[in-house]
């Protein structure tokens, strides 16, 4: 594999710099209150540097979050010789990687004391963060059906049933209780019901799937859980 030439590198590791720079600051103050000048100095550029990289803070918000998106995703875009439950299972891991994360929390809840006062913050949100995992949920479950894996009728309905299956009861409880944010055998209790529930209602073949399930084992837990 060729390596890439050195500027190539050093314009990766600034955006990088950047990207981390802007969730910290989006997190801290939400999106009105942030500001180019705060995410600039976050990153320990100067402003024309930061916006020869994104143009507007719209841009780099969208892209931010275009990237814990993409984290998220990892498990449907580059499918493993394990086959789906493994992936929905690696899937659930990753989406509660992203969203239980203390910065994720705080930006969701900032977004959402915002939303009222500027819906247009809230769409935001919700179409570049959201609205694209749950178009790469349906693209997934579409390609899993076609392969006669599942069956559902609404592509839409079975991905919000695997979302809310998953982990919508304690991300929303950390979302209203800051310090409720559940440790891994919680979030291993809750991933593990909601994909059996999940494949019980979608699965063409549940027991060989449940089966399956149950011999994958989770993650070694972060020092943060």
């Amino acid at each position: 594999m060729t390596a890439l030439p050195k500027r190539q590198q050093n314009r990766i590791l600034r955006e990088r710099r950047i990207l981390d720079a802007a969730l910290v600051v989006f997190s801290q103050k939400g999106f009105v209150s942030a500001s180019m000048d705060d995410i600039a100095a976050e990153a320990g550029l100067t402003k024309p540097t930061l916006y020869q990289y994104f143009p507007s803070k719209d841009e780099l918000f969208t892209a931010m979050m275009t990237e814990e998106r993409d984290h998220m995703l990892e498990s449907f875009e580059y499918p493993s010789a394990s086959g789906m439950v493994a992936e929905l299972y690696a899937f659930s891991w990753h989406y509660a990687d992203v969203v239980l994360r203390p910065d994720m929390l705080n930006l969701a809840r900032l977004i959402i004391g915002e939303a009222q006062r500027l819906p247009d913050i809230g769409r935001a949100y919700q179409a570049s963060g959201p609205d694209r995992v749950l178009a790469g949920m349906i693209a997934y479950l579409e390609r899993q059906r076609a392969a006669g894996l599942i069956v559902f009728d609404d592509a839409e309905l079975a991905a919000e049933d695997l979302w809310g299956l998953i982990l919508s009861a304690p991300r929303n409880r950390a979302l209203h209780i800051p310090d409720a944010v559940p440790d891994h055998t919680t979030i291993e209790r809750y991933i593990r019901n909601g994909l059996r529930v999940f494949l019980r209602a979608y699965s063409t073949a549940p027991d060989k799937d449940l089966a399956t399930l149950s011999s994958l084992t989770p993650p070694p837990a972060t020092e943060t859980e």
